[in-house]
């Protein structure tokens, strides 16, 4: 997010393969790709990450995953769902939403738009949105607090518990009139690749580990460089919160550690509800969080979830490109967070490419942003990807 903040396997006889490095230091020769067979088990957290998570299965009325599900976390953009109840709340019978302010939830809700959150934020009272919603009662917040008093205009100070999170998603799926209800899970289903403000990739965690339907509202705060996504991104290692103060850590909701949070509805009828919030060491890079927010919620217990086809595998090098078709002519579509991990579905013969001393033909296609990068930026010892089939003609 800008100026107030940057923002923004458990599988049941299921095979996961994943890279054994992040990608974001490795040579292309000196990465692997390895296979596990995880049985269903608890959240699995990468080792130097911080992480409150909490699935609840609607349909079964219980929990299947909770993991310092209490634990207060700065919300980051998850809190954009507050200011949007806040001010649909009592709106009469139809909750008709007037041009202007529809012109700016629906941004905020989709591509997590920050000037939107400044304005209602700001016209609305501030904490004292935070307050409304906590007195609340049938919300159910128990973990909720406005930002510290040092920092009131930050709106993504607001503290946050993966059940709170949860709690916030049954009261819209479940309580709140039909008109929200539908108004802000529509918009949550029409989640965008790229955020508004800083064209950072924030189909991470739930969008990135599982297939539609699903429904996100996505967060993040900290230093990570400005963001590489869409066509018209700039490749640039300005940092995305350069404006913001350096905040200082909270008793109980730390601060200063970078944040990646992925929260929302996966499975057919909104079946399950995920929350998952994350912090990760001071100087860790946008793509290496946004590997391990992925591996995480992929080892999740998420009833009614579909997993996407494909083998995973880190890349390498900086702002590589996807291009639309196997060949470095073709229109680029986005660039990789730096050391991401991506999906391969299958890969194809293409244009040579050359990143001295090697070259390679092969390009691996990215079902999930249906486009082709050069096996070359891929962490794997061969030109030709392991275990993974070419593309059908």
């Amino acid at each position: 997010m800008r100026m107030l903040l940057r923002g923004a396997a458990a599988l049941a006889a299921v095979v996961t393969v994943a890279s054994l490095t992040s990608g974001a230091a490795a040579h292309p020769r000196t990465g692997r790709a390895a296979e596990a067979v995880r049985a269903a088990a608890a959240a699995q957290i990468p080792p130097g990450v911080t992480a409150g998570v909490a699935v609840y299965d609607r349909e079964a009325g219980r929990f299947t995953e909770q993991v310092n599900d209490s634990a207060q976390f700065r919300s980051a953009s998850v809190v954009k769902l507050l200011l949007t109840l806040d001010f649909l709340w009592d709106r009469g019978p139809d909750y008709t939403i007037p041009p202007a302010d529809r012109a700016r939830l629906e941004p905020m809700l989709r591509g997590s738009d920050d000037d939107a959150a400044d304005y209602y934020w700001s016209t609305y009272g501030g904490s004292a949105i935070i307050k409304r919603m906590t007195d609340r009662t049938v919300l159910g917040l128990r973990d909720t607090a406005p930002p510290p008093a040092d920092h009131p205009g930050f709106w993504g100070y607001t503290a946050l518990s993966a059940r709170d999170t949860v709690a916030i998603y049954r009261y819209i799926l479940e309580k709140a009139p039909a008109p929200v209800r539908d108004f802000i899970m529509d918009n949550l289903r029409r989640s965008t690749r790229c955020s508004a403000t800083d064209h950072f990739d924030q189909h991470f965690g739930i969008a990135g580990a599982f297939d539609k339907p699903w429904a996100v509202k996505q967060g993040w705060s900290g230093r990570y460089a400005k963001g590489t996504c869409g066509s018209q991104a700039a490749s640039s290692g300005a940092q995305a919160d350069s404006a913001a103060p350096a905040p200082r850590a909270a008793a109980a909701v730390d601060l200063s550690r970078p944040a990646l949070h992925s929260t929302g509805t996966v499975g057919a009828n909104d079946r399950s509800i995920v929350a998952v919030l994350t912090l990760h060491p001071v100087g860790t890079s946008y793509g290496k969080a946004y590997t391990d927010i992925g591996r995480l919620t992929r080892s999740l217990n998420v009833p009614g979830a579909k997993r996407p086809a494909g083998t995973w595998f880190g890349t390498w090098g900086e702002f590589v490109n996807v291009r639309r078709g196997p060949a470095t002519g073709g229109d680029r579509m986005t660039q990789l967070p730096a050391g991401v991990e991506v999906l391969v579905g299958c890969q194809v013969r293409g244009e040579e490419v050359s990143v001295p001393p090697y070259t390679n033909e092969w390009w691996a296609y990215l079902p999930q942003y249906g486009g082709y990068i050069s096996n070359i930026y891929i962490s794997s010892p061969d030109n030709r990807l392991p275990n993974v089939p070419e593309c059908a003609a």
